[in-house]
């Protein structure tokens, strides 16, 4: 059997009693192909190219599925798409920032009250009554969103009511991805072979049972230097101790094959 076929045994997420594979897939080219950082222009996949996609993930044994209401309308095909699967995935989305698809920009809003509203529609959009992960969707002000605004607040009263198991912030700075950590279950940050700087917040993560998911694992497809560089990144990624689970956007199959390879090829060779 070929490291490809092998399936991605499932990791602590943190201390929570969640469990999740190593890589996850990220569903961002699901719902939204305008402003975005990839190096090439896509055209966002059918209905029957989109269940293909997921059916192939879950075979390979990926079961985190990554969202957020800035994806355009992935949430909202995710909700049609992962119907009577609820079970077999650990869902993530986040609140804070919202995609404006006319004006093709974002916006943020961090209140308690937005975020409640948020959570509230995301678990309609996605056809569910619990969240497994929610994160914070940070503009880059890290710290004062945590400290001053009312998200982190509504996050834990959510947490308490059972509609999310587990809270964190997708964050854009060291200190902030520190805080985030200290503060919550999770925090989603930027660690690639291009981009080491939040390698602190790995540190951290590591050190007190928080879970760290990658974003821009392979750097949004611009990795392209090494002679294998899904390989590379996978075992950059995951040779760090603090890492939970990588993210990778993919909607080629062939693509996702590969990254699911890596990854089985960089645990096996003790990462």
């Amino acid at each position: 059997m070929s490291t490809s076929d092998l399936p991605l045994a499932k990791r602590p997420f943190g201390s929570t009693e969640l469990r999740v594979s190593p890589l996850g897939l990220g569903t961002v080219k699901l719902g939204r192909n305008t402003g975005v950082k990839y190096p090439q222009p896509f055209e966002i996949p059918d209905d029957a190219a989109a269940s293909d996609l997921i059916a192939l993930a879950k075979s390979l044994g990926i079961n985190l599925i990554d969202t957020a209401p800035a994806y355009g309308n992935s949430e909202q095909r995710l909700g049609t798409l992962l119907k009577g699967q609820r079970q077999d995935w650990v869902i993530c989305s986040k609140v804070g920032e919202e995609f404006d698809a006319g004006k093709g920009s974002s916006h943020f809003d961090f209140s308690a009250r937005h975020t409640r509203q948020s959570i509230e529609r995301s678990l309609d959009r996605l056809n569910t009554d619990y969240l497994d992960i929610v994160l914070i969707h940070s503009d880059g002000h890290d710290e004062h969103i945590l400290q001053h605004e009312g998200a982190l607040a509504a996050l834990q009263q959510c947490k308490q009511e059972g509609l999310v198991r587990a809270i964190g912030m997708s964050t854009k700075t060291v200190s902030g991805g520190l805080l985030a950590a200290e503060l919550g279950d999770a925090v989603m940050a930027t660690y690639n072979p291009a981009f080491e700087d939040e390698a602190p917040v790995l540190d951290y993560c590591a050190r007190h049972g928080k879970a760290a998911i990658l974003k821009k694992a392979f750097g949004s497809g611009h990795l392209i230097n090494a002679q294998d560089p899904a390989h590379a990144a996978m075992q950059f990624a995951l040779s760090h101790p603090g890492v939970t689970s990588a993210i990778v956007g993919t909607i080629n199959p062939a693509h996702l094959r590969e990254n699911v390879a890596a990854c089985a090829r960089a645990i096996a060779d003790g990462c």
